[in-house]
């Protein structure tokens, strides 16, 4: 009888804070809970934490402004559509925030997992796996606008390098950005998650 030498990769488990354990390359929505979430979110920072002020500007703020701008642009939005744009970087609670070109350089296997977890993550807050590609488009825009404005006020770009890379922010006003404490942005958070689920 041969004995098989091929090894069964190990499970890549995530233990979360609240005692959650996440498998991340199969993610079951069962095992995600929007306050991992809200905490993991809160302490990721954008522009890999190159940002003014005392402290990081989080991916959970970050996607409050860009909630906030998907209503903007479209003010009869439904409460689960901004509840899309609100978690549309969630699998960063897990993944991280690499700058575009980085997970260009990486490779589609990144973006499969995030994608996976993204699924797993919408499942488990009743929104469909796969967003319409007209609402895909509108969070991306408030998404760039977003960008736009971090990059001008705490990221050191000139307005007209933002404008190369995110566009022209266009019906909406600038909001005045000012990162918070990785707590309080939490709450924020969940607040507005509790408001739109």
């Amino acid at each position: 009888m041969a004995i098989s030498t091929k090894r069964t990769p190990p499970r890549a488990w995530q233990r979360m804070i609240s005692g959650r354990r996440l498998d991340l390359l199969d993610p079951s929505p069962l095992d995600i809970e929007i306050s991992d979430i809200a905490h993991g979110l809160a302490r990721v920072a954008r522009w890999n934490g190159q940002t003014k002020g005392p402290h990081a500007f989080s991916v959970a703020q970050h996607c409050l402004l860009v909630e906030q701008i998907v209503n903007e642009l479209r003010p009869r939005a439904t409460r689960q559509f901004r509840l899309a744009a609100l978690l549309h970087d969630a699998a960063e609670y897990v993944v991280g925030d690499l700058i575009s070109p980085f997970k260009a350089a990486v490779g589609l296997d990144y973006k499969s997992l995030e994608n996976r977890l993204s699924r797993a993550i919408h499942l488990r807050f009743g929104l469909p796996p796969v967003i319409l590609p007209a609402d895909i488009k509108l969070i991306k825009r408030a998404d760039h606008y977003s960008a736009y404005f971090e990059a001008t006020q705490l990221a050191g770009f000139g307005i007209t390098e933002a404008r190369r890379y995110f566009g022209t922010p266009q019906r909406i006003k600038a909001p005045r950005l000012v990162p918070l404490k990785s707590n309080d942005i939490q709450k924020i958070y969940l607040q507005t998650f509790k408001r739109l689920n």
